[in-house]
């Protein structure tokens, strides 16, 4: 504890201190403009209920904003001194400790499909099969806050998760703020196993840890929507984070373990284990084809005894690989695809008889899937030498399928960063970088709306348009300010912390 209040002590106060009141002003702003419950036993009654209607709303609509430009100001300085090997890694994780800390109470943020998660556990945990049943099976109130986009959806996610859904409904019954907060810290564990793999990690892939941390765990990116929103994206990296840590490290069996276990909570994680086969074959002894299929067959039979053992405990079975398959009912420009078919099909298509809206979007959709499987397989098969080239392939493979799926949020891109944010880089791509990833937080109102999502018709140009343009700007300016030198030296923590 003596160590990591000396950290806390020689972060710079402009650094640490607008970060964690920006975080208090998040929570804070949070209880009328976030994604909040819509039926609040804790709000209803009180003054505090104002801040989610009128003016009130308005106001704490600002608060989180103003919270936000906070956090991003203190990340960008924090970065400055990164870039300038003025502080180490364990300095930007306790940092980042300190930034996130006040969002684990904090009602949910940018996104509702906390109450989602807590009603697909409640589903299992009720006795109906959450691949085939969705929400609108259940009573109030653990229904009632789910969108209405995903009433009747089934569960996509994997065994290990929902058996986290489960086991939080268990303990806090219909109780969905208390629930939120519980799946929330059980996310959290993601957040801190990747902090703990990323030194390792940019030890095998030449990156500097504390860049690599100051990309990932402290990003607002991550810290905001991940952690805001609680999304279980945050877990599957961490899990995969570690899983290819230990790959790296030697220890094989446990990192497909752990790849497993990531793929139980999110299928994305699955992607990396084929990468993962070459890292482990190019180690071995003999011909190129008995060593790959050593490590092939080794690598899955753990991985498919672990995931096995998810799916028995959590009292599920496979059915949700169909729901994984069907296309997804949410379009977002940020999906390639679907930006695609919008912009073609508003420009051009409508005017020509015969085509419609659903037509286009279900063409470029489905040839989305097909560029994306030529993608991966083309990866894959350049990563046959292993070592880092294995991972910088499985880093793209992973940035494609946050950019190719049928559907994209901003949270998806955390996939290819949590692996991506360890390899070296230059500042200006760090730049570049940071400057993305304020932008994807932008996009995404507080209430869980992405502005990303509307469509061409749906747009008040006078309104979204000038938006847009704003968080471009805003994300050009952190690029901007990020490759200003730092005025004056601050403290180092201890060492560099590398």
């Amino acid at each position: 504890m003596t160590a990591v209040a000396e950290l806390f002590r020689r972060v710079p106060r402009n650094v640490l201190w607008p970060g964690v009141s920006g975080a208090v002003m998040l929570a804070i702003g949070g209880l009328g403009a976030g994604a909040i419950v819509r039926r609040d036993p804790l709000l209803s009654g009180t003054v505090l209920n104002a801040m989610r209607y009128g003016h009130g709303h308005d106001l704490a609509f600002i608060v989180l904003f103003a919270g936000l430009a906070l956090m991003v100001l203190s990340w960008v300085r924090l970065g400055r001194l990164v870039l300038a090997r003025e502080v180490g890694g364990r300095t930007v994780a306790v940092t980042a400790a300190a930034w996130t800390a006040p969002l684990i109470i904090a009602p949910p943020l940018y996104s509702r499909d906390v109450y989602s998660y807590l009603a697909q556990g409640a589903v299992a945990l009720r006795g109906f099969d959450p691949y085939s049943r969705g929400a609108a099976v259940l009573d109030l109130p653990l229904r009632g806050n789910v969108a209405g986009l995903w009433q009747e959806t089934p569960s996509p996610y994997g065994p290990l998760f929902l058996l986290l859904g489960k086991g939080t409904v268990w303990l806090t019954g219909d109780n969905v703020i208390l629930g939120a907060i519980v799946m929330r810290i059980a996310v959290l564990a993601g957040l801190v196993l990747l902090a703990w793999a990323i030194p390792g990690l940019t030890r095998h892939l030449g990156g500097r840890s504390s860049t690599a941390l100051w990309l990932t765990v402290a990003n607002p990116l991550v810290v905001a929507l991940g952690v805001g929103g609680a999304h279980n994206d945050v877990l599957m990296v961490g899990l995969m984070a570690a899983g290819v840590l230990m790959v790296l490290d030697r220890k094989h069996l446990r990192g497909f373990a752990l790849i497993a276990l990531a793929t139980a909570v999110k299928a994305t994680a699955l992607l990396v284990a084929p990468f993962l086969v070459w890292v482990w074959a190019a180690r071995l002894e003999g011909a190129a084809r008995q060593r790959f299929l050593t490590a092939a067959a080794a690598g899955g039979a753990v991985f498919v005894v672990v995931f096995a053992a998810a799916t028995v405990v959590a009292g599920v079975d496979l059915g949700w690989i169909s729901v994984l398959r069907s296309q997804g009912p949410l379009l977002t420009w940020m999906s390639l695809p679907c930006a695609a078919a919008e912009l073609l099909y508003f420009s051009i298509g409508r005017y020509v008889p015969g085509f419609t809206h659903l037509g286009f979007l279900t063409f470029f959709r489905a040839a989305g899937v097909v560029v994306l499987a030529g993608v991966l397989v083309r990866q894959w098969w350049l990563a046959r030498a292993g070592g880092v080239e294995a991972m910088r392939r499985a880093t793209i493979a992973l940035l494609a399928a946050s950019l190719l799926a049928p559907s994209v949020l901003p949270w998806y891109f955390t996939w290819a960063l949590a692996l991506g944010a360890t390899f070296a880089w230059k500042d200006r791509r760090i730049a570049v970088l940071a400057g993305v990833s304020v932008w994807m937080v932008l996009v995404t109102l507080p209430d869980g709306t992405i502005v990303a999502r509307w469509t061409y018709d749906s747009m008040n140009p006078w309104v979204w348009w000038p938006y847009l343009a704003a968080t471009v700007v805003a994300g050009m300016w952190v690029g901007r300010a990020l490759l200003h030198p730092v005025r004056q030296p601050a403290p180092v923590a201890g060492g560099t912390g590398e």
